[in-house]
């Protein structure tokens, strides 16, 4: 198994690419979707945003080419570093996706080569979320240890209830001169079944790419946020989308935090049956006290979570893939962000050695 970080749009330089190297990182997963564009929050942590969502979404028309992706490559490898995946479709390349809409045809022709350009740069995996609301309702506390600032969920509001306005999709804005209205509500079966056909469409791609599409957890594990239904906010329903196409190239960004959070099952369980299956090449790995809709993100050492009972388990599987600290409190210090990524680097690179060497 292998550590690595998960950096955003504009953490994607030398100065983040050493940070992670000093932490103990050896790879790294990119967000290339800017998701502070616009939008109301500073880009001093991950994306949480309000009614009116992250932000704007990027150029319909600008695909990420080949060259620039072998030049993200290159910059990364120079620094000691393996770019591992890319995390997150941008929504102005398939909002008509996921919402079903007039540009669906045209949008599966420009992921399909988003793939092939990922493939061609040799990167093995894409990250994705197939959600209408996206990772939204999330607010913030400060209930941790010396009144730290964390990610928190504080029962069912109008960040979950309100519905969607239209021109919004994933929690981003793809259309800013979209009319005034709300977009009208699908079930859970009619969502599935637009997961289903993007599968059978773009998978047979990321085949003959080399590309692996892991599929996260809806985040928060929520039956609906925004009048919109979620795929996958129990960690069973992972089963249903691994079986809609069975492929290699269907597997999943496991999440561990979230599945925590989700009212039934297990952690454990779910970590063991996918990463024995091989169905994760990457995960993430946070900490969380509580379930939806009442949690609070929290120090990797001190949630519900025993994390060397996952690195256990990840031991046992052989696991290969690679972990990342996804989110981690803010801590008091001029850099809050690196300041608390650095602790949970160090406590996952002193549970790894401890699991992999006390079996030895």
């Amino acid at each position: 198994m292998k550590l690595g970080f998960g950096l955003y749009k504009h953490m994607l330089n030398k100065a983040h690419f050493e940070f992670a190297r000093q932490c103990g990182a050896t790879h790294l997963i990119v967000h290339l979707v800017d998701y502070f564009r616009g939008g109301i929050q500073g880009a001093h942590d991950q994306p949480r945003g309000g009614l009116s969502g992250w932000g704007y979404a990027g150029d319909p028309n600008k695909l990420w080419s080949v060259d620039e992706l072998v030049a993200l490559k290159r910059e990364v490898e120079s620094h000691g570093l393996v770019l591992w995946g890319i995390e997150s479709f941008d929504p102005a390349h398939w909002f008509d996706i996921l919402l079903d809409g007039k540009e669906r045809k045209e949008q599966i022709a420009k992921i399909s080569q988003i793939i092939r350009n990922v493939g061609r740069a040799g990167i093995g995996v894409i990250g994705y979320n197939f959600s209408l609301a996206g990772v939204s309702g999330r607010g913030s506390s400060r209930n941790l240890r010396g009144n730290a600032e964390g990610v928190a969920m504080h029962g069912r509001s109008e960040l979950t209830d309100t519905p969607l306005p239209l021109g919004m999709v994933w929690n981003m804005i793809y259309d800013q001169n979209a009319p005034a209205g709300t977009l009208q509500s699908i079930t859970h079966e009619e969502l599935w079944d637009r997961l289903k056909r993007f599968l059978n469409e773009v998978i047979p791609v990321a085949e003959e790419s080399g590309v692996r599409l892991g599929l996260h957890p809806d985040d928060p594990p929520l039956e609906t946020v925004r009048g919109q239904p979620r795929l996958v906010y129990q960690p069973s329903m992972y089963d249903r989308a691994l079986q809609l196409v069975p492929s290699k190239s269907n597997a999943l960004a496991m999440c561990l935090g979230t599945i925590q959070e989700m009212t039934q099952g297990s952690v454990y369980e779910a970590c063991d049956q996918y990463t024995k299956n091989n169905n994760a090449p990457y995960i993430h790995l946070r900490n969380v006290v509580g379930k939806v809709p009442n949690y609070c993100e929290t120090f990797i050492d001190e949630g519900d979570i025993d994390i060397m009972r996952v690195f256990r388990i990840l031991h046992k599987n052989n696991y290969d893939g690679v972990i990342i600290p996804d989110h981690a409190p803010q801590m008091n210090s001029d850099a809050p962000w690196h300041t608390g990524m650095a602790f949970a680097m160090g406590y996952l690179k002193a549970a790894m050695t401890a699991a992999t060497t006390s079996s030895s």
